[in-house]
């Protein structure tokens, strides 16, 4: 392969149909002359004569007639989720103790930021705590106020 040159290789880009080996494109539908008439719709029936609006069946009743109508209202648009922290989680953050605030989970990466945050009471606490949240359930504010901290409500 000592005869390489990268300048006499095959590229795509030019290769190029035979001289005189080209044929004009079909144009269907332009009269008996140029392949007209049917024009590949075949004989007959809808689709051989005009378009068919989208979700046309064929008469069948369609999809969109068959399905029920939404009825109702429903509240679901509207509910309050939050953030949920536990006990156990508060304990392993402040081993210490302290004032615990949405900002300082915010930092910890125990919440998102700009969400409501409510404790639940899985797991025990140990240290007195300062918690400052959007709601409590009412276990967690029973331990943490039996571990000598406070809840505010915000």
């Amino acid at each position: 392969m000592s005869d390489y040159n990268p300048d006499e290789l095959l590229k795509l880009h030019h290769l190029r149909p035979a001289p005189g080996s080209n044929k004009a494109k079909i144009r269907k539908g332009r009269g008996e002359a140029s392949k007209g008439k049917t024009a590949g719709r075949g004989t007959k029936g809808t689709k051989a004569r005009n378009t068919v609006r989208p979700g046309f069946e064929g008469g069948q009743m369609p999809l969109i007639r068959r399905i029920p109508k939404l009825k109702g209202f429903s509240n679901a648009r509207f509910k309050t989720t939050y953030q949920v922290v536990n006990l156990d989680k508060l304990s392993e953050l402040y081993p210490e103790g302290g004032e615990v605030t949405v900002e300082g989970l915010v930092a910890k990466g125990a919440v998102r930021k700009n969400q409501l945050v409510k404790v639940l009471g899985t797991g025990e606490i140990t240290v007195a705590v300062q918690v400052s949240a959007n709601a409590f359930s009412g276990s967690a504010k029973e331990k943490i106020t039996a571990a000598g901290g406070t809840v505010t409500e915000l």
